[in-house]
């Protein structure tokens, strides 16, 4: 197996640093495309992303969209973790076809999947499909979410499942039912990114947070970006005119970078 985790990314770095990371170009040998499934009787359909030019099996690495559903911002980041080398597999949480027009919408949409035994039953089902993807060596998956998929990534470590690229959440939601009991069962690193100024979390589901795991010792990285808010790594936030929604330049490429560099170790 040969994995191109970084060489074609600095470079675009040093070439576009101008551009959001999130529209980076990315190698013409990556490609993507829809995947139908069913759970429940529900048709869903997610989104493949792979690199031809990596050789023989490789990481998976699952992504769970933010509140909006699956639209081009989850799938284009899975096509950069293509251009990495691993295998991506965007998940879809709602259901086929299914997108929130604004943010109301977007809102209902993630509540009625906000409960954790129902997300974490869709979630466990898309690293089914991803481990069983020929192009993914099974015992080496990873997952990363935003925002609502943010959350969605922590209560799978919180859940006790064993990845070995551990998990990556980019402010995501911190106010788990589940963070106390959770904690002690952890079997997976976890690195969190949040903006420092984000008023969509509460800072006490931050501090209650950022205390329980420094309590229990666990294998969870907190990192808080100054001046960032919601949504930070997401080009145009600022657009849906809800305050406290906007992008941030420096903290998206912190936390890409950061990312990157947690999965190349505990992919070793």
């Amino acid at each position: 197996m040969k994995l191109f985790l970084s060489t074609s990314i600095a470079l675009l770095l040093l070439q576009c640093s101008s551009l959001p990371t999130a529209e980076l170009p990315v190698q013409s040998t990556v490609t993507g495309s829809p995947f139908e499934y069913k759970l429940d009787g529900k048709t869903y359909e997610g989104f493949f992303a792979l690199n031809s030019k990596t050789t023989g099996k490789r990481p998976g690495i699952l992504v769970i969209h933010e509140w909006w559903g699956v639209n081009d911002y989850p799938k284009q980041r899975a096509k950069q973790l293509a251009d990495m080398g691993y295998v991506a597999f965007v998940m879809d949480v709602y259901g086929k076809g299914i997108l929130a027009k604004d943010h109301v919408e977007a809102g209902k949409l993630s509540s009625a999947n906000g409960d954790p035994k129902i997300l974490l039953k869709k979630i466990y089902k898309a690293i089914e499909i991803l481990k069983s993807n020929p192009n993914v060596d099974p015992n080496q998956i990873g997952a990363i979410g935003y925002c609502f998929g943010g959350g969605g990534v922590i209560e799978l470590a919180l859940d006790g499942a064993e990845l070995k690229g551990g998990v990556v959440s980019f402010h995501g939601f911190l106010g788990s039912k589940n963070l106390a009991t959770g904690v002690k069962k952890l079997k997976t690193k976890v690195l969190v990114h949040h903006g420092a100024d984000d008023p969509f979390i509460p800072k006490t589901s931050v501090e209650t947070f950022v205390k329980t795991i420094t309590e229990a010792k666990a294998p969870v990285t907190f990192v808080t970006h100054p001046g960032a808010v919601h949504g930070f790594t997401r080009p145009g936030s600022e657009k849906h005119g809800l305050p406290g929604l906007a992008y941030n330049e420096k903290a998206d490429y912190a936390s890409f970078e950061s990312m990157k560099d947690f999965f190349a170790k505990n992919f070793k």
